[in-house]
């Protein structure tokens, strides 16, 4: 079933193949947008997109990597060769990796903030000065993270790189909005592919733990995200920009799972 909410819009979507960009993507071509999937496995993105537009038309799949300027200009000049310029960008790609920083090399530093944030800076770059030349009143979603604001060992470059991230769209809200061009992100708490309770058995510690630090007592879906993201993209929300909406399940609000006691000693 389709909708009328985003009809006539034309979105890139980084990470189409991953698990949120993918659910990013089905959604908004729900919500009657046409849609480029970009990723870095160029065979993922061409199923993906062969998996959400059967029919085609209305898809495309790109490939590159974002950390590298020219990729990212070759990733746009493509969705707007295939569906016309991109009014839209949503920025669901990115690495995790999880490792303490006495073992981290340099290298392993650099690419998650190539990846993460520098990737990001070369997408909004490249579509903001098309739009401005266009005059083109474009948005952008990115994805963060909730360790943006929650450490946790072997988490200093990640959570570093999705910090400055939430940052970097405060910026760009303010230095695009004059140009009518709305810039917001989704902090996601604990995505997985299919979502599991604190009632389910069998669970790894991380998840027992996650979901007792979280007050839904459930781990989020992708399409719990590509919901907030279609709204921000959409003309429902046509005074918001600067915001990090926050989609946790309530596991950004504090620490639940601590004990009620009227006596600590």
């Amino acid at each position: 079933m389709t909708s009328d909410l985003l009809s006539g819009r034309r979105a890139l979507v980084t990470g189409g193949a991953g698990r949120i960009g993918r659910a990013v993507a089905a959604t908004l071509l729900r919500e009657g947008a046409s849609v480029a999937l970009a990723d870095l496995a160029p065979g993922a993105a061409a199923a993906a997109a062969r998996a959400l537009d059967p029919g085609g038309g209305r898809t495309c799949a790109l490939s590159g990597d974002v950390a590298e300027e020219a990729a990212v200009e070759a990733i746009i000049a493509g969705a707007e060769a295939a569906l016309g310029l991109p009014d839209l960008l949503v920025t669901a790609h990115g690495i995790f990796p999880n490792l303490p920083l006495v073992d981290m090399t340099q290298t392993e530093w650099d690419r998650v903030f190539a990846v993460n944030l520098r990737g990001p800076m070369f997408l909004a770059r490249g579509l903001a000065r098309r739009w401005i030349v266009a005059g083109t009143r474009g948005g952008i979603v990115n994805i963060t993270s909730g360790a943006a604001r929650s450490a946790r060992a072997g988490s200093s470059h990640y959570a570093s790189s999705k910090a400055a991230f939430n940052m970097m769209t405060e910026v760009l809200a303010i230095e695009l909005g004059p140009h009518g061009i709305r810039v917001n992100a989704v902090a996601p708490g604990l995505i997985l592919d299919a979502v599991v309770r604190a009632t389910d058995a069998g669970l790894h510690p991380y998840i027992n733990d996650s979901l007792r630090a979280t007050p839904l007592r459930r781990t989020g879906a992708p399409e719990d995200i590509a919901e907030a993201v279609a709204f921000l993209a959409s003309d429902r929300s046509p005074w918001t920009t600067g915001a990090v909406l926050e989609i946790t399940g309530g596991s950004h609000c504090g620490r639940p799972h601590v004990p009620l006691t009227r006596d600590l000693k």
